[in-house]
């Protein structure tokens, strides 16, 4: 994993050495004179040469770190720098000027070389994107329980899952998305129970509501009887702990739980039918939200897996059993502990339930070489050993398994408790995202012009935008606390800042194509390159072909990582960029026009790249704003 402060050095690096078409990339071609000229001039062999991006304070593209020339020249190290820069302005064509500061050659590329790349681009809305491959990768996320409605934490999953999804299929993987939903369980049960003494065949038609939130309703329910049984018992001298094992209601539950295993029909009917309004308000607040699945997996299906795989493990010495009869596998020399596998009674634990379901999903898609866990980091030990096990079963897909662990979620008014009814819901999240994109729009004036429906629209765009954005620009390991207000702000790095700057280079290309002279100009200029004679480069201009170089590499970059906040984080320095150039070049106002057709057409690669970007951590883009 790279660490954040080192993210950026690597994309300018990598992105500067890697657009020539020549059989060696510049930074081969680099490497080699910068050791021809050693040789040549001090008659020593340099085995490596260190290149690294010059700093965003001194002119310069790449530099080459002298220092560790030392060991094989004596000298000073400036002089040695000055020797070496003029030798390469003289042999790489790529190279226009230098300096140096202390022992830091910095190498300046010609304009011609950013020229060269920017006309090599055919198709900006796919630049950076690879072909995918044959073999796949499974991507598992949100998985949510059967007896509430979706979440804020559920939301930081689910945008991760599927932006780590759509990044590593513009890496070049093969991508299946899929969830695991839990939908069995005591859990379950307490819904369905509350539902059966409370509900009086309320339904989400009757009662004009949400299954999932109807579902959810019922599940707080059984949790204030629960709680007024409890202190009942108490009053009449019963401990804290007999109370909650002894209350009537949770004995219910038990019992319903057991008719469930059992195959009871009034049980079993009665779980499909509550269990089929929780996947339609899914499915709504998944629409909503803009996040999709390939396949799915349910806990009702996948949680007597393993057992197999557990007796083939006692066989091959993976696991032991003890003398009660539970199966455990022995970690202390991996350092971990003890892992119980299977119960004494037989049945199975999560562990035996995910060992079978990973199994599972590799003999439904034989072409899958690896799987990401999008889950939470209070389980972090729970994958490091099931990553483990799968290894000493002996499954050569377990060396490509990664456990995308996150921090949680928390809002100014603190944590949330899904027993107490204090959680957030996703839906109720998404509508106040759009009522505070509203409220500063308005604020704004921003949207005068619209249609009723087309503000509407967008509303829903900036504040989903603003959500994703704010979300995602965080490292995934880092908790974070969500401020609605804060990240719908026009300005910083926010969605909507992004999203704007998207909008402005829109109404740029319309007052561009709405110029009869230009578009036409512009028409011609899509089949032809420039040269640097034809152009007098913009220092402005340089830097923004300079981080569009970086998109590929981000790509990998983030792949590599499965993090989403390089993408994010690579946009804003992009739409930064843009935003300077802006203030201080003239696009459409400058009197030539081969210069004006430039800009248009870097001005529409960067929007492009915008647009590329953001739908990698699924956020729309308007086209007015």
């Amino acid at each position: 994993m790279c660490p954040n402060n080192q993210v950026s050095v690597i994309l300018d690096l990598r992105s500067m050495i890697h657009n020539l078409e020549q059989e060696m990339t510049l930074q081969q071609t680099l490497e080699n004179r910068i050791k021809d000229a050693v040789k040549q001039i001090y008659g020593a062999t340099l085995e490596t040469v260190e290149l690294q991006a010059t700093r965003k304070d001194f002119e310069g593209d790449i530099t080459a770190v002298v220092f560790p020339m030392l060991r094989v020249i004596k000298g000073n190290p400036v002089q040695i720098g000055e020797a070496i820069g003029s030798y390469l302005v003289e042999n790489v064509s790529e190279v226009e000027k230098f300096n140096v500061v202390q022992g830091f050659l910095n190498i300046v590329l010609s304009d011609s070389y950013f020229l060269d790349f920017f006309n090599s681009i055919e198709d900006f809305s796919s630049y950076g994107k690879v072909p995918q491959g044959k073999e796949a990768l499974m991507v598992e996320y949100s998985s949510p329980n059967t007896n509430k409605p979706l979440h804020l934490g559920h939301v930081r999953n689910v945008l991760l899952g599927y932006s780590v999804s759509e990044i590593e299929k513009a890496a070049g993987k093969n991508v299946y998305k899929t969830q695991i939903i839990n939908d069995r369980g005591i859990h379950i049960c307490k819904s369905m129970l509350a539902w059966k003494k409370f509900g009086n065949g309320e339904t989400p038609e009757s009662n004009l509501l949400k299954g999932d939130k109807l579902v959810g309703n019922y599940y707080v329910k059984f949790d204030q009887e629960y709680k007024k049984e409890i202190e009942s018992l108490k009053a009449e001298g019963k401990t804290e702990e007999e109370a909650k094992a002894q209350a009537p209601l949770i004995l219910e539950a038990q019992d319903m739980l057991r008719k469930w295993e059992a195959g009871d029909e009034e049980v079993v009917a009665l779980w499909n039918k509550m269990n089929g309004w929780v996947y339609k308000g899914f499915e709504e607040t998944y629409k909503s939200i803009g996040v999709d699945f390939d396949f799915y997996y349910y806990e009702s299906d996948t949680y007597l897996l393993g057992k197999d795989i557990i007796e083939e493990g006692i066989k091959n010495d993976v696991f032991f059993m003890k003398d009660d009869g539970s199966v455990w596998c022995d970690l202390t020399e991996d350092g971990l502990d003890e892992k119980l596998v299977l119960r004494s009674d037989g049945t199975a634990v999560y562990m035996t339930q995910d060992l079978g379901t990973a199994v599972q999903r590799v003999k439904d898609h034989p072409d899958v070489g690896g799987m990401i866990y999008t889950v939470g980091n209070e389980q972090d030990y729970h994958f490091k050993v099931l990553f483990l096990i799968l290894k000493k079963l002996g499954y050569k897909w377990a060396d490509n398994l990664f456990h995308l662990s996150y921090g949680m979620v928390d809002l100014p008014s603190g944590k949330m408790k899904s027993r107490e009814g204090t959680v957030v819901d996703a839906d109720d999240l998404i509508a106040q995202m759009t009522a505070t994109a509203k409220a500063i729009s308005e604020e704004l004036g921003k949207i005068d012009a619209f249609s009723e429906d087309e503000k509407s629209e967008l509303y829903k765009m900036i504040g989903l935008g603003a959500l994703k954005y704010y979300i995602l620009k965080v490292d995934p390991k880092k908790r974070i606390l969500f401020n609605p207000e804060e990240s719908v702000d026009f300005q910083g790095n926010t969605g909507p800042f992004i999203q704007y700057t998207y909008a402005r280079i829109q109404s740029i290309l319309r007052k561009a194509a709405s110029t009869a002279s230009l578009q036409r100009a512009v028409q011609v200029f899509d089949d032809q390159t420039l040269s640097v004679a034809e152009i007098n480069m913009h220092p402005k201009e340089k830097e923004l072909i300079k981080i569009i170089q970086q998109y590929p590499e981000t790509i990998q970059l983030a792949a590599e990582n499965y993090s989403p906040a390089l993408i994010a984080n690579y946009t804003y320095d992009l739409v930064k960029e843009f935003n300077s150039f802006y203030q201080n070049v003239p696009i459409l106002a400058t009197q030539d026009e081969t210069e004006k057709m430039f800009r248009v057409k870097l001005s529409n690669a960067v929007a492009e790249v915008i647009k590329s970007a953001f739908a990698l951590l699924g956020i729309e883009v308007p086209e007015r704003m």
